[in-house]
């Protein structure tokens, strides 16, 4: 006989007032169906659950160390029949949303219409931004940074991972060579995402080894959409997302440089959604982090 939440309840009950009398009243059914229901499980899990005499009731050992396993039963059936509910029900409301202007533009801006689609009473409000957005002042749902910890006071679920890489274009490696080791960048034209004298340092590692690389270029950019389009036009080996030159990298107009060895940079290789702990309990909103989640494979 399969078990029913209906003997857990019933055996639960019983259990937590020690009458079948109580438990019946709790439930709101006769004494004569927790009877049954109890006697039921007992038959399905081959155990005697409980004790009993003309006066009481009490618990077998058997009865005690099954009491804790139908409790987070019943607790994990609740569970899951109020996310089957939110699920059935239509998400409605806004969700502000922000994230960085190049993965937003190449990554996110792309997957955000089959969300909008699968919820027809959802607006997006979508703000891409490289500054750090203060997300209670500013009033933002959920904040798509890259970072793999979050503030004190906020949630962080890891949504997407992001690849490093150098690359540079045929033409420019066939004039300059190609670099065998990472001290060769010191010889090249290096380009990056570059906001302070910092950046003009590069670290790659392969295995346990790790190269700290002072690199140069004629060409500073505070955009990585910017990077990516110099590298296309030949002035040197750039330190690129993989989003942004996967293509490039498939159809030949970009090669890799010193593929054995990964780039490491301050903004790490994951993109996390990060949100007030009150606002990540939203439908809305667990929605679209969860969506993101299965769409980028976080």
């Amino acid at each position: 006989m399969a078990i029913s939440t209906d003997m857990l309840a019933a055996f639960v009950k019983v259990a937590e007032t020690l009458s079948v009398s109580a438990a019946a009243a709790e439930l709101g059914v006769g004494k004569s169906v927790v009877s049954k229901r109890v006697a039921q499980l007992e038959g399905a899990v081959r155990a005697t659950l409980f004790a009993r005499s003309t006066r009481r009731v009490a618990l077998t050992p058997a009865g005690e160390a099954y009491l804790a396993f139908a409790r987070r039963a019943l607790v994990e059936v609740q569970a899951a029949e109020e996310r089957l509910r939110d699920l059935r029900a239509e998400l409605t409301g806004q969700i502000r949303l922000t994230a960085p202007v190049s993965w937003g533009q190449r990554v996110l801006a792309k997957r955000l219409p089959e969300f909008l689609r699968q919820h027809p009473a959802i607006e997006l409000d979508l703000r891409l931004a490289d500054r750090v957005m203060d997300v209670a002042y500013e009033r933002i749902d959920v904040a798509l940074r890259w970072s793999s910890a979050a503030p004190p006071d906020l949630a962080a679920v890891p949504v997407a991972s992001v690849e490093w890489l150098l690359a540079a274009e045929p033409a420019y490696l066939a004039r300059a060579g190609t670099p065998a080791a990472p001290a060769d960048l010191a010889g090249h034209h290096c380009l990056c995402y570059w906001r302070e004298s910092s950046d003009d340092a590069w670290t790659l590692v392969r295995g346990t080894q790790c190269e700290r690389v002072q690199v140069r270029g004629r060409y500073h950019v505070d955009n990585p959409e910017a990077v990516a389009d110099a590298a296309l036009a030949g002035l040197g080996v750039a330190l690129l997302p993989g989003y942004l030159c996967d293509e490039a990298l498939a159809g030949g107009r970009l090669v890799r440089v010193l593929p054995g060895w990964t780039p490491q940079t301050k903004f790490g290789t994951r993109i996390t959604a990060l949100a007030t702990p009150e606002r990540l309990r939203l439908a809305r909103n667990r929605a679209l982090v969860d969506f993101l989640r299965r769409q980028l494979g976080g």
